[in-house]
Formats: C-alpha cells, sequence, structure tokens
C-alpha cells in the first residue's frame, strides 16, 4: 500500500477527511519551503501538494499565478522542484506528496524520465490539469510502473461517460474541481456540489476530494459532508503572503479550524 492509500485507509478508520494543502514550491522562497510544511503537518494536514511553477497556469487564479510568477522569477526549476522533494521526504517518511504540475514542464523534461525522477525523489502523484484523460496514455504508461498515481481532473460539466474515463485513469483519488473558471478562493460554493460528489463516488472505489474555491470551515464542512477530503490552496498562500518573516501564528491558526472540521 502506497502513502496515499494508506493514509486514505487511516482516515477512514479514524472517521475522519483529508485536508490537502497546496504550497508552490520557491513561494515565498525555496527555503522557507521545509519549514511550512513542517508547520502544516504539525497542524494535522494529511497530504501536501506540491506546485511546479509554470508560465502559462490556465487553470490557476491571480493568487497561485504570482506564486508561480515569483517562483520562477526566483530560479526555481523542475529540478530543484526535485531537489525540494527530496529534502522535505528526508523528514517526512509517509507524508504523501503529490506533484501538481502542468504537461509542458513534463514534457520538456521528457515523459518516461520526469516520472522516473519524480519517484525516485519521493513524489507519490500527479496532477496536470491540462493533461485530459483522453490523451494521458503516455503519461499513464510512464507514470504506473514508476509507481506514481496519476490523479485527474472531473468537473461539475463533466458528462456520466467522461466521469467513468477519469474514474479508470485515475489512482490515489479523484480531484473535483467544485466550480467552473480558475483557482481562488469565493464567498460561496455551488449548491450542486454534495450531489455531483456523491454521484462521482457512485462510479468508483477511489477517494474523491474537492478544491477549487475553498477558503472557510463552513465551505470545509459543506465538503467533507459528501468528499473524502478538501484542497486549500489560494487561502492558505494568501496567508503565507501575508505573514511574513517567521511569523505563522495566522497559517497555523486557519489550518488547525480547517483540521478541526475534517477530523471531527
Amino acid at each position: 500500500m502506497n502513502r496515499i492509500d494508506a493514509t486514505f485507509a487511516r482516515l477512514r478508520r479514524q472517521n475522519g477527511k483529508a485536508l490537502i494543502a497546496y504550497l508552490t514550491v520557491g513561494f515565498p522562497s525555496v527555503g522557507a519551503l521545509p519549514r511550512i510544511v513542517h508547520l502544516l503537518v504539525d497542524e494535522g494536514v494529511d497530504l501536501i501538494e506540491l506546485g511546479v511553477p509554470f508560465s502559462d497556469p490556465l487553470a490557476d487564479g491571480p493568487t497561485i499565478q504570482a506564486a508561480s510568477q515569483w517562483a520562477l522569477k526566483h530560479g526555481v526549476t523542475v529540478k530543484r522542484v526535485f531537489e525540494s522533494v527530496e529534502t522535505l521526504r528526508r523528514r517526512h517518511k509517509d507524508l504523501p506528496l503529490v506533484l501538481m504540475t502542468y504537461y509542458n514542464p513534463v514534457s520538456r523534461f521528457g515523459v518516461k524520465a520526469f516520472c522516473r525522477a519524480a519517484a525516485r525523489k519521493g513524489v507519490d502523484g500527479l496532477i496536470v490539469p491540462d493533461l485530459p484523460p483522453e490523451e494521458a496514455e503516455e503519461l499513464l504508461k510512464a507514470a504506473r510502473p514508476a509507481g506514481l498515481d496519476t490523479i485527474f481532473l472531473a468537473a461539475p460539466t463533466s458528462p456520466p461517460a467522461r466521469l467513468k474515463r477519469i474514474a479508470r485513469c485515475s489512482s490515489g483519488f479523484i480531484y473535483y474541481v467544485s466550480l467552473t473558471g480558475v483557482t481562488g478562493a469565493r464567498a460561496s460554493l455551488p449548491g450542486q456540489m454534495q450531489s455531483h460528489v456523491r454521484s462521482i463516488k457512485r462510479m468508483t472505489n477511489l477517494p474523491v476530494c474537492v478544491g477549487f474555491g475553498i477558503s472557510r470551515p463552513d465551505q470545509v464542512r459543506r465538503v467533507v459532508q459528501a468528499a473524502d477530503g478538501v484542497i486549500i490552496g489560494s487561502a492558505l498562500l494568501n496567508l503565507i503572503s501575508q505573514s511574513g518573516g517567521n511569523s505563522w501564528k495566522r497559517v497555523a491558526g486557519f489550518v488547525r479550524q480547517l483540521r478541526e472540521v475534517c477530523h471531527a
């Protein structure tokens, strides 16, 4: 059983839901990443999603775009992402680490070489938001033998036939995008979110986790009534950007609130 499967199995035994945190590698600095991850894990985050900086992140809103541009400006490359993973893995042996990357960096690196290097450094899974399952054969052939889970995105507009295909191509968990559009904190979530999640869960035994637009404990509570986990990205990055220096109390308090909802 790999680290992702083991984490969801543990949460099922505990009647809890996964709290997943998204961080852009290199924001606010490469050196700050281990400290932030240690803090998040101490406060109860179950899985870390590491964003690979990219110049044209089509699925991301202004917060993650800005973080990605900052990281690129400060010299973060795919190689440095892998080095960061290796550093994190030395301390966090059992923590699931998933890379979120657009397909261009994977293709430029070489699909097979990327998957082998990621697995060797300690990555557990890949999320590639601009790669539809219909075009993912090369990635699947490289990722599975390397031991990497492939996590595909399902949307509110995905028809049943496509959802079934997403479920067949996915491993680890399915990432349900709560709303149409790009990432970023929202004041409210769509009313049909829970029913859509339950429809997907009837098609698969994989966990279904929800991301995009989630920023408050009440929204997390709604999500975990139906889903197996929740992904927090832009709201967390906003807090990190406001904290500065060594002042991480607001970040810790925010994560602690969400953890209490997920692990209630």
